[in-house]
């Protein structure tokens, strides 16, 4: 991690929902996901916000080596997005303990605030995460 990791880190990220993004393709194999209305899932709203966290400090860890893996995510989905909206993520980085980072969490859609809260995440080194999961998979046989 570089020196530069500290609270205040503020990012914005956009993006347009397309229709492989709402609730019927979240889990194509549920029919109960397949039946719901067409609006952006609250599954890939948790996704772009991690999104965002990652590209706000990506410049500030020795990447790829260093990365950042969600560990907690505590937020509102308070309205609905149609396909063709552009959601504005708003992140930033509150709280630095060690490898443990605080970000507060916000979305917009083109017409409301769609989202909000924190999100946690923890820095990682790649190379020996691989090799823990590679262990944990070998379990399995």
């Amino acid at each position: 991690m570089k020196d530069t990791l500290k609270p205040g880190i503020r990012y914005e990220h956009k993006f347009v929902v397309p229709l492989s993004k709402t609730v019927p393709a979240l889990y194509p194999e549920a029919q109960e996901f397949i039946e719901m209305p067409e609006v952006f899932a609250t599954g890939f709203l948790v996704g772009l916000l991690e999104w965002a966290c990652i590209k706000a400090i990506k410049p500030h860890l020795d990447w790829p080596d260093e990365q950042s893996l969600g560990t907690h995510i505590n937020v509102s989905h308070e309205a609905a997005s149609p396909p063709g909206f552009e959601i504005k993520a708003v992140v930033e980085l509150i709280k630095v303990e060690g490898r443990r980072l605080v970000f507060s969490v916000e979305a917009y859609d083109n017409n409301d605030l769609i989202s909000k809260g924190e999100h946690e995440r923890f820095v990682i080194n790649k190379e020996r995460f691989d090799a823990k999961i590679l262990e944990k998979a070998a379990s399995l046989t």
